[in-house]
């Protein structure tokens, strides 16, 4: 009875967690209980309907602001990038605010609050007549009245509270997700591996609803509607993930991810005639009783690779003088930066791409609009062409998945089939092959203008607008390896402590992107005008040269590539804080081996 007893409890205490997660009260929690896919799918849902919020709004703007606030084609443009840019920034802050502060979950849940009101006077914005300019026309918006500034100030300052909240949700919501494995029990890692593909996979169905029924919906029967629906599914996917709440595992706020960094840059600094010890345990460390009773872990310290290694590594230095936080770190400390800083060159390398995802919104919806798109009498949005980038991605995340990662871990042994950063190399090749497909769809259907004379009035050109499909298409696969990959790399190679950060450095590539389109966009349309030329982007595309912009893309995606595969060199993965990443490839190969006499046989 006694070993039965003996037993028993030991499962019991094998139940908990062991990577520091509790629940709202600060209480340790059972796996059996908290966690797991079964949290995961409260999670999942808010997002598909969260995504059908935010798509429904961002795919069809371009339309909007060009219909009914008679804006032209760079003006509309830049303001859709501008927005979008600030949608993927202020991630940072609700990272900040979730790490050193309120942790995930209730900056989640304040975020939300923000995020709903945002979307409840957009919809206000668009439903009253008095709040956008009268009806016009004219073909050219410059001949049409524009809106006031009390209009505009309405619509976009709603747009941007919008913004606003989506900083505290989109940072924490798939950390939160994440947060509900255990990388310390192999099961629930290798279930963590799929996550980040089902996540993409799951979303992107609120995507594509939205990318096709809400356009729909705003082309032909009215924006009341096509944004009242949107409006009321962030409603019903807040009250679904509050729902979830006694199943979530949570993680203890680490304090300031900003101001931990800062303190070993300035001690490092203060000591940089400090000579650093050959043996690293040397170096100041807290006692690892200090990590475990704040659910935290303690790094050890890599070797010193490069300058940099070496400079972070003089604040752990024990000089005898006034040890205070900005003059001394422990190891652990440091390596953290040493984590969040090495990823940097990698960030910088995803900005070309990203930029070039600011073009679906923009610019391809845009072409869209001067095509033939009726079929019988049902007449398609331009903007639903989207829905192609979502279908697409769909059916690659599951091809990737579920054929290409099994055959090739076959052969390289590893348990994700290739690295983050090769599926990243792979996403950034695609947009070299997009944007050649785009310049010459563009040429295409500027010859198809002229044959028909409709360049000088901007007239429809009687060409499908189904021939734009390949680089939607395209752009879709694009994600499946790259925006998937880059998602995961980040949360992956982040410190335990700054995950909610490192979540953000995904959504800031994406912010940032949009910044560079919109540079771009203003800049070449300008420098183009100079001199007596037309100039590529003007508000009647039929006499524009999209296809030299997209062209210049294309080089630029190519020398992106370059910089890629330089600062991939000298990328060092972080070490693994349990084992489980070494026990899944340890399977593999024993798996390997068992099947090795079946088939000699």
């Amino acid at each position: 009875m006694a070993s039965s007893s003996s037993s028993m409890e030991g499962g019991v205490e094998n139940d908990y967690t062991q990577d520091g997660t509790v629940d709202l009260k600060g209480n340790p929690v059972r796996r059996s209980k908290r966690g797991g896919w079964k949290a995961c799918s409260f999670v999942v849902v808010y997002e598909v309907f969260e995504r059908m919020a935010y798509y429904g709004i961002s795919t069809n703007l371009v339309i909007y602001l060009t219909k009914k606030l008679h804006q032209g084609t760079v003006k509309s443009s830049n303001n859709v990038t501008n927005w979008v840019g600030t949608i993927w920034m202020t991630p940072i802050l609700g990272a900040y605010i979730a790490d050193a502060h309120l942790g995930r979950y209730w900056t989640f849940v304040a975020a939300s609050a923000i995020y709903l009101s945002g979307m409840s006077l957009l919809t206000l914005a668009v439903s009253l007549p008095s709040l956008r300019p009268p009806h016009c026309t004219d073909p050219d918006p410059n001949n049409c009245p524009k809106a006031s500034t009390l209009q505009l100030g309405i619509f976009f300052g709603a747009l941007y509270t919008l913004a606003v909240g989506t900083g505290g949700t989109k940072p924490n919501i798939s950390t939160i997700g994440a947060d509900q494995f255990d990388d310390f029990e192999p099961r629930e890692k290798a279930h963590k591996l799929s996550f980040f593909n089902w996540w993409m996979f799951s979303i992107f169905f609120g995507t594509l609803f939205a990318n096709t029924v809400l356009v729909y919906i705003q082309d032909n029967v009215g924006w009341s509607i096509g944004y009242g629906l949107p409006t009321a599914g962030l409603l019903v996917s807040i009250v679904i993930f509050l729902a979830g709440t006694p199943f979530y595992r949570h993680r203890v706020p680490g304090g300031s991810p900003f101001t931990r960094m800062a303190r070993v840059i300035v001690a490092a600094g203060r000591k940089w005639k400090v000579d650093v010890p050959g043996d690293p345990k040397q170096l100041y460390e807290l006692d690892l009783a200090e990590y475990a009773k704040g659910g935290k872990f303690r790094i050890d310290s890599t070797p010193t690779l490069s300058y940099y290694d070496r400079f972070l590594n003089k604040a752990a230095v024990q000089t005898g003088s006034d040890d205070g936080p900005w003059m001394l770190c422990p190891v652990t400390q440091v390596e953290e930066t040493k984590q969040m800083l090495r990823m940097i060159p990698i960030l910088v390398a995803t900005f070309i791409p990203s930029t070039m995802i600011a073009q679906i919104n923009t610019l391809f919806v845009k072409q869209g609009t001067t095509l033939h798109r009726q079929i019988g009498s049902f007449h398609i949005p331009p903007a639903s062409l989207t829905g192609f980038v979502t279908l697409s991605m769909l059916i690659s995340v599951v091809l990737y998945d579920r054929f290409l990662v099994p055959l090739v871990r076959k052969w390289t042994k590893n348990p994700r089939g290739i690295t983050l950063l090769q599926r990243m190399g792979i996403g950034i090749v695609f947009h070299i092959v997009i944007m050649l497909v785009a310049s010459l769809t563009e040429r295409h259907r500027l010859s198809e203008a002229r044959k028909h004379g409709v360049v000088e009035s901007g007239g429809q050109i009687p060409l499908s607008i189904f021939v734009l499909l390949p680089q939607f298409v395209l752009m879709g696969t694009a994600d499946a390896f790259l925006e998937v990959a880059k998602i995961e790399f980040f949360y992956d190679q982040a410190p335990e402590s700054m995950k909610s950060l490192g979540t953000s450095y995904s959504t800031t590539s994406l912010g940032i992107g949009n910044f560079i389109s919109s540079f771009l966009l203003s800049t070449i349309s300008d420098v183009t005008k100079r001199h007596g030329h037309k100039g590529w982007i003007l508000n009647n595309l039929n006499a524009s040269h999209l296809d030299y912009y997209y062209a210049f893309f294309s080089v630029l995606n190519f020398l992106n590539l370059g910089f890629f595969l330089v600062v991939i060199r000298f990328y060092v993965y972080k070490a693994e804080v349990s084992d489980s990443m070494h026990v899944l490839a340890e399977e593999l190969k024993e798996n390997a081996r068992l099947r090795e006499p079946s088939s000699n046989e």
